[in-house]
């Protein structure tokens, strides 16, 4: 084997291929431990869906980054694991989606997306503006979403964004839509007046409370507003009005329109 030269050369740079390999190695663990490549700067920008803006953060405070920062980040530039880190910040309350990534030399860069609260899912939950439930605490005036089970907020979003265009004209708003376990719609106005649209053409029933209310609905609703109206029938409507009225006049309590 000894006078063998070509086996000789190939042992040769087989072990010399081995002790570049070891020391690449040793160099890499040097390079991937602290204090090497520190991360010195984390830069947060806001996001509304794809788009980035200059808004600031209105419900994760800077606390919260910094103690997530200082507990939850680990290693260097080059060792740090972005996907724990992005899996950190999405874990943050009132966050709906974060991207990291690195920005040479010793800097990572953090696109925060809050959720934007649109309404309350029952008594328990919010409903942000792309129809996903995510809990936090909160203390702020929206309507109130109901359905059957939280798989239904999403129709419960456009539904109701849908009502409140249908609505418009009259300048009356929605404070809760309900979505019944048989999926039938009721509504609740600002006014009090609690709207029956049932399970089949609640939008066109929506729109035909809109186009007689003026002439119609309106004059009723003088002295209080209605206390419920079931739209369900093909050819008119079902009222009832408030207690107070009731009380004062008993035979109007319930009154059928035709329209």
């Amino acid at each position: 084997m000894w006078d063998n030269h070509h086996a000789l050369d190939f042992l040769a740079k087989l072990l010399l291929a081995l002790v570049a390999m070891v020391f690449l190695y040793g160099i890499s663990l040097q390079l991937i431990r602290p204090p090497l490549f520190p991360i010195k700067e984390i830069n947060v920008q806001v996001t509304q869906g794809a788009e980035k803006n200059n808004k600031q953060l209105q419900n994760i405070t800077h606390a919260q980054i910094e103690n997530l920062v200082k507990n939850e980040i680990e290693g260097n530039f080059i060792s740090v694991n972005l996907t724990a880190v992005r899996e950190a910040f999405v874990k943050l309350p009132w966050a709906r989606d974060a991207r990291v990534n690195r920005e040479w030399p010793h800097g990572l860069n953090v696109t925060l997306e809050e959720h934007q609260a649109l309404a309350y899912w029952g008594s328990h939950a919010l409903v942000n503006t792309y129809g996903e439930v995510f809990r936090v605490t909160a203390d702020v005036d929206l309507p109130i979403f109901i359905g059957p089970n939280e798989a239904s907020a999403h129709e419960v979003t456009q539904q109701y964004r849908r009502f409140n265009q249908i609505l418009a004209p009259l300048r009356q708003h929605i404070a809760q839509v309900m979505l019944t376990q048989r999926y039938a719609w009721r509504i609740q106005l600002n006014t009090g007046t609690v709207l029956e649209l049932g399970r089949d053409e609640i939008e066109q029933r929506l729109t035909r409370y809109v186009s007689v209310y003026n002439h119609s609905i309106a004059r009723l609703n003088q002295q209080e507003p209605l206390a419920y109206v079931d739209l369900r029938y093909p050819n008119g409507f079902a009222i009832r009005m408030p207690e107070t009225i009731q009380r004062k006049e008993p035979h109007k309590s319930a009154t059928r329109r035709e329209t």
